[in-house]
């Protein structure tokens, strides 16, 4: 019984995978700095504008979740949980910008940085989730506790809107659409989010099962197994 836990702390990443994780973390954080530091000392630049848009932050939290993978691969049931979520806002920022922004100026002009953080990152961060998914189970209600984090940005967004005149995105400002139409529009994207944290979390279990087979552990049977030892 007592090899339940060790088996789950154990097992890392593959090197070629840890290799890989590195690499786009490095991409993704010269994509991330690259237009802070060309636009230092342009006026017309705000750099808390900048980190107000849910790409920008998403992809800061991708980084730091590839980077962390490659250098020390954690494998607690916390750390799961944060690769999820930030899993969960990597794939919300890739479905939201070819839905809705794609034909949006979001202050992305440098095609490359624009393709790397609607684009090859979302995809990258998803692959690595399934490739190297959690061997905990992940239930439902804690996949769905990860929007947290885009309804406290929805809230930061229109309380700070206002004050400073800007709305990161058409379908968050109330200026141009009336409070309305943007309130309806926004419980239908918080469902669609819902569904989305379901679906990376379905998605995880699976490739949890296809990866590991019966090794795959349940936190529920480890912390049984826990209490029977002690």
């Amino acid at each position: 019984m007592t090899d339940l836990p060790e088996t789950a702390n154990s097992a890392h990443t593959p090197v070629a995978v840890r290799i890989l994780r590195f690499a786009f973390a490095v991409l993704g954080i010269v994509a991330l700095a690259w237009i802070p530091v060309r636009n230092i000392g342009v006026e017309s630049f705000s750099v808390a504008n900048y980190f107000s848009y849910f790409t920008i932050l998403s992809n800061v939290l991708a980084a730091t979740v590839l980077l962390v993978g490659a250098v020390v691969d954690p494998q607690s049931q916390r750390w799961q949980l944060f690769r999820g979520a930030t899993t969960l806002y990597m794939v919300i920022t890739g479905i939201i910008y070819a839905v809705l922004l794609a034909d949006v100026d979001v202050q992305l002009t440098d095609e490359w940085i624009n393709d790397t953080l609607h684009r090859y990152l979302p995809l990258v961060i998803l692959l690595d989730w399934l490739i190297s998914p959690p061997r905990m189970r992940i239930g439902d209600r804690q996949s769905v506790s990860w929007l947290w984090f885009p309804l406290v940005y929805g809230a930061y967004t229109l309380i700070r809107g206002p004050f400073v005149d800007f709305y990161p995105y058409p379908f968050i400002d109330p200026r141009s659409q009336g409070c309305l139409q943007m309130a309806i529009g926004l419980v239908v994207l918080l469902l669609a989010f819902v569904l989305m944290a379901l679906a990376v979390n379905a998605a995880g279990r699976a490739a949890r099962r296809w990866r590991y087979g019966e090794n795959a552990q349940d936190t529920r049977s480890v912390g049984v197994e826990r209490k029977v030892e002690l």
